[in-house]
């Protein structure tokens, strides 16, 4: 296009030249070698810039056919070079769709058109097919010919990187990982690589002073750097939480600075306090986390802040929390479960009723059942809610990649992933049909709470159980018959051979209530038959 601009402006101030010289004309005389030579003036300028092409021209021939040799040469040479591309070009999308053959053919090719040196993408087209056919270790060796060229350092550490992942060699592929981070820490999958590898092996200052790199080369965005920033933080901060209280508080702090909203580190800033004595400030970071999203930790935290407060007193600060937030799940639960431990039963289970209402999960329906043991103690309703909470939802955990666990980890255990941990619900049940009954209502489960058991006294039961027994020994007694008296011995017999009386009387049995005869002794004499028996 400057070209064509410049084109036209010469043409332009030629014609406005001769325009120039048409309008004022003149004689032009030359005298040379004592004759004279006049023409007018325009054909002298006409003639002036004829001669000067002709020689531009003449120029250009010879020029052209001085460097024909060369050209010649260059044309066959960038004929080959593109030939040469394409069939690099070619490999390259065999390669990328598994075609191992074509990606082998096209290599062999591109290496007899082009000088591996001058192009070094013929090594990584070498090396995908290597990779494709499952020739491993002459990928590596591949990879290991672009690692040491500081061209492809990158791209061969990244290869050798995946194939020490592949491998499961952990160790190798962090040695390249953080190879590649020192030599560009702007590449993210080093960075990436070398800052989980860091963070599970806890070393945290390593860790932050790479991410700062990262942050400096803006190779992750500001938002997502002071997250990781913060996790980082927590992390170390509840390394030093058991020895080093005040350095935990500040990296809590700081972190709280890049990420107002983040449970751990108000929860590990907290505690850190409150070793120190700093109770207002730890409670006054625990009441603006718990307006920014309300969370069952922080609650317990804030209730027993106080290790010497009563529980009425645990109850008002379970009151204030409630207040920040009011007709939330959690606000409800902290507050009936402090209400619990204070004996007030009627607002612990209005609140924990509410809270069921609200959202119908295990944690609501497992603290009705503590209220009504604590209350009544009768195990049938307590039963009876637990069984609703077996059918509720699952409350909310640290989750990370199908792992859960008590407590907030900044690593994932399964992956590595850094920041990886989740507050939500964990995985239930496979969906499916919804049958009658398979699902928690508070509504239902009122509806269906088994009435409450009467429990009489142990000594009315007792005393009922002496009278039911001396009533069937009474009834045994009156129906009993009388004992006939025994023959008159013999005069004629000896005295001897006479028998001893039987001193023993028969005597009743006792062994039951009247309804249950119990078991009789196989030694007593048979009883006489009577038309009128009880047993």
């Amino acid at each position: 296009m400057v070209r064509l601009i410049i084109f036209a402006l010469l043409v332009l101030i030629l014609a406005y030249g001769f325009s120039w010289l048409a309008d004022r004309p003149g004689d032009l005389s030359l005298i040379w070698e004592g004759q004279i030579y006049q023409t007018k003036l325009i054909v002298a300028a006409s003639a002036i810039i004829a001669l000067i092409a002709a020689v531009m021209v003449a120029w250009w021939f010879v020029r052209l056919i001085w460097t024909s040799p060369h050209s010649v040469t260059r044309f066959f040479r960038a004929r080959k070079r593109d030939r040469g591309y394409q069939a690099l070009s070619t490999g390259l999308i065999a390669a990328g769709a598994g075609n191992a053959l074509l990606a082998r053919k096209m290599a062999a090719r591109s290496r007899g058109l082009i000088r591996a040196d001058q192009e070094p993408l013929i090594n990584l087209l070498e090396a995908q097919a290597a990779l494709i056919e499952g020739r491993y270790d002459e990928a590596r060796s591949k990879f290991e010919a672009m690692a040491n060229d500081p061209e492809t350092r990158e791209l061969g550490l990244r290869g050798l990187y995946l194939e020490a992942k592949r491998l499961g060699a952990n160790e190798a592929a962090r040695q390249y990982a953080e190879k590649a981070a020192d030599n560009a820490p702007y590449l993210p999958w080093a960075a990436q690589a070398t800052l989980e590898y860091r963070s599970q092996s806890g070393r945290w200052d390593d860790a932050i002073r790479l991410l700062e790199q990262q942050k400096a080369a803006k190779v992750v965005e500001k938002a997502e750097a002071n997250r990781l920033h913060a996790v980082l933080l927590t992390a170390r901060a509840d390394d030093k939480l058991e020895s080093n209280p005040a350095g935990a508080r500040d990296d809590a702090l700081q972190a709280l600075k890049l990420s107002a909203d983040f449970v751990p580190a108000a929860l590990i800033a907290a505690k850190a306090l409150f070793r120190e004595g700093g109770i207002r400030k730890a409670a006054s970071i625990l009441e603006q986390t718990w307006k920014a999203g309300p969370h069952p930790e922080i609650g317990r935290v804030y209730v027993r802040a106080r290790s010497g407060d009563s529980t009425l007193d645990r109850l008002k600060r379970a009151e204030r929390l409630e207040s920040m937030r009011p007709n939330n799940v959690e606000s409800l639960l902290v507050i009936a479960q402090a209400a619990l431990d204070a004996q007030e039963f009627s607002k612990a289970r209005a609140k924990a009723e509410a809270a069921a209402r609200i959202e119908p999960r295990e944690a609501a329906f497992l603290l009705l059942a503590d209220i009504e043991e604590a209350e009544t103690g009768d195990q049938g309703r307590v039963r009876h809610w637990l069984a609703q909470a077996l059918k509720a939802p699952r409350d909310p955990a640290w989750v990370a990649d199908g792992f859960v666990s008590d407590k907030w980890l900044p690593v994932s255990p399964v992956t590595g992933r850094l920041d990886a941990f989740e507050w939500k619900a964990p995985f239930g049940q496979l969906e499916g049909p919804v049958e009658e009954g398979s699902t928690a209502s508070i509504e239902t489960a009122l509806k269906t709470l088994p009435p409450l058991r009467e429990t009489r006294p142990e000594s009315v039961v007792n005393d009922h159980r002496i009278i039911e027994l001396e009533r069937a020994a009474t009834i045994a007694e009156a129906v009993r018959p009388a004992t006939p008296a025994p023959a008159p011995a013999k005069a004629a017999e000896p005295s001897a051979s006479r028998p001893a009386p039987s001193t023993s009387e028969p005597k009743p049995f006792f062994g039951g209530l009247p309804d249950d005869p119990g078991v009789r002794d196989p030694k007593m004499e048979p009883e006489p038959k009577t038309r009128l028996r009880l047993f």
